[in-house]
């Protein structure tokens, strides 16, 4: 058994190996920082699990996804995020992703998820699986969203969330002065004229969910 883990962050790397290697004793687990790294490692040996981060620095995380399934079409693959936004999990399963959980999640929802992908089966965090049945099938991504690319659709998410952009810079292994150019941009193409803008655009399209006490 071959399982890959990618995420930008060793400690995380190093943590959540550890764990899969106590469970699964018998796979091999090799680590990737980032999404050239993984589809490296994979061309050295086709894995049977790639658990993947969203946000990666270079390409992200449902590009590699894409690009490693275009190659090995039957890869299985588990995406393990930060971001619980509907619109980036329905964007990570129709890149072809086996299953989807959060790192927010009890380390033995991950290993009963690894479980099932490894075998061929979906598997989606039951919190995610049910917005998206409540969701409905026709809850795609809102038009006006569509003009952004994949990474400035994850710097306009946690943007939205309030995310500093020094954290979404140590995130995304940028500097803050993209972040901030990238903000320029997105205020270009999303026609607002400020964060606060960005924001209620952020509610309208339901990118990002207001709770209500």
């Amino acid at each position: 058994m071959n399982i890959l883990l990618v995420d930008d962050h060793a400690i995380v790397r190093q943590g959540y190996t550890s764990l899969l290697g106590m469970t699964f004793t018998q796979a091999d687990i090799r680590e990737a920082a980032s999404g050239e790294e993984a589809i490296s490692a994979a061309q050295q040996k086709v894995p049977d699990l790639v658990v993947l981060d969203i946000g990666l620095p270079g390409i992200s995380g449902i590009e590699t996804a894409r690009r490693l399934l275009l190659r090995w079409p039957s890869l299985r693959i588990l995406f393990f995020s930060m971001h619980d936004e509907l619109p980036l999990v329905r964007q990570a399963l129709a890149a072809g992703a086996l299953g989807y959980i959060t790192k927010g999640a009890a380390p033995d929802v991950l290993l009963e998820a690894v479980r099932r992908c490894l075998g061929g089966q979906r598997y989606i965090e039951q919190e995610l699986a049910t917005q998206l049945a409540c969701a409905g099938p026709d809850n795609t991504l809102d038009p006006r969203l569509k003009c952004m690319t994949q990474r400035e659709f994850e710097i306009f998410v946690m943007l939205a969330k309030g995310t500093p952009p020094r954290r979404i810079a140590s995130h995304l292994c940028i500097s803050s002065k993209t972040v901030s150019n990238n903000l320029t941009v997105l205020k270009q193409k999303l026609n607002v004229s400020s964060l606060t803008e960005l924001v209620h655009l952020a509610i309208d399209t339901g990118v990002i969910r207001v709770q209500v006490a």
